[in-house]
């Protein structure tokens, strides 16, 4: 419904009445000012969004003469929207965290909110630049990288080919020309970029990236039976688990992330709801694919 809804409206049109929508749906009203000052239009042509958006939603909204508002109904049905709970949510998150201004959304009133958080320095742009464009132009890039391995020199040349957001943290990921392997790295941990060359195209060899496995969940057999309850209803689980596809590449980030790559017992049940029931599968076939990309790289792939 909500793709065919509306689907012969004019572009400015439509994102009119999603406004409408969405201040119904997540704020109870709104009236004909509210739409005017927004998109800078007359207040007769905001009376007549109002009755486009209610030939299409008559059951969503009704006028109360005393609130001089639209507001809505106990019936209530998204038509335009959707009712995406989490895309509401990372917004309010985003306007308190200084990432996303409050007037580049459609809010009027935000929820009263603490976002706990360490906070990372922010991301150069430039640097991420440089990196889109390496990824976008096949090029290989030179970084000024802070490693957590030790590796003493600070310079070093990849290729990225592709980037994933992980327990907070956003990575590229990238043949290594120093190891002549893929790796990731960290966008926070890049200080500076310089030079690009033409690179060969060899991302089809990076299997970890390229296969995927499911990650069989459960939560941890050592908590009490209410607690387990729980955990299922958390994470939508049927039958005690959950299926999660991830990138073999980036399997180790979310097993990290939930204490999944700890053998059930080492830690108390309540640090660790989690268990991972195919913990060998998933390690062994990132140990082959992984050993499989360092064949195919040294037999000249590179």
């Amino acid at each position: 419904m909500v793709e065919r809804v509306g689907s012969d409206l004019k572009w400015g049109v439509r994102k009119r009445l999603e406004f409408i929508e969405f201040r119904l749906f997540w704020d109870g009203r709104l009236n004909r000012g509210d739409l005017a000052e927004v998109f800078g239009m007359s207040q007769q042509q905001a009376s007549s969004d109002f009755g486009t958006y209610q030939k299409l939603a008559p059951d969503n909204l009704v006028y109360d003469n005393a609130l001089k508002a639209y507001i809505r109904t106990t019936e209530f049905q998204p038509v335009l929207i959707g009712d995406k709970s989490d895309r509401y949510l990372l917004q309010v998150v985003a306007i308190h965290s200084g990432w996303l201004q409050k007037e580049d959304t459609w809010f009027d009133q935000l929820p009263p909110l603490e976002v706990v958080t360490l906070g990372r320095k922010p991301l150069d742009t430039k640097n991420l630049l440089a990196v889109l464009d390496a990824i976008r132009e096949h090029k290989k890039l030179q970084i000024d990288y802070r490693s957590m391995t030790g590796t003493p020199e600070s310079w070093r040349w990849i290729v990225p080919h592709a980037m994933s957001f992980c327990a907070g943290r956003w990575y590229v990921r990238a043949w290594s020309e120093e190891h002549n392997d893929f790796r990731d790295y960290s966008l926070g941990r890049i200080l500076e970029t310089r030079g690009s060359t033409p690179a060969s195209d060899n991302r089809a060899l990076d299997y970890e990236w390229a296969q995927r496995i499911n990650l069989i969940i459960g939560p941890n057999p050592q908590l009490s039976e209410d607690r387990q309850r729980a955990v299922e209803f958390e994470y939508n689980m049927i039958n005690a688990e959950v299926l999660v596809p991830v990138r073999l590449s980036l399997s180790f980030y979310l097993m990290s992330e939930h204490n999944l790559d700890v053998q059930p017992g080492q830690l108390l049940p309540e640090k660790q709801q989690l268990v991972l029931k195919n913990r060998q599968d998933v390690e062994d076939a990132r140990r082959l694919a992984r050993q499989m990309s360092k064949e195919a790289l040294k037999r000249g792939g590179a």
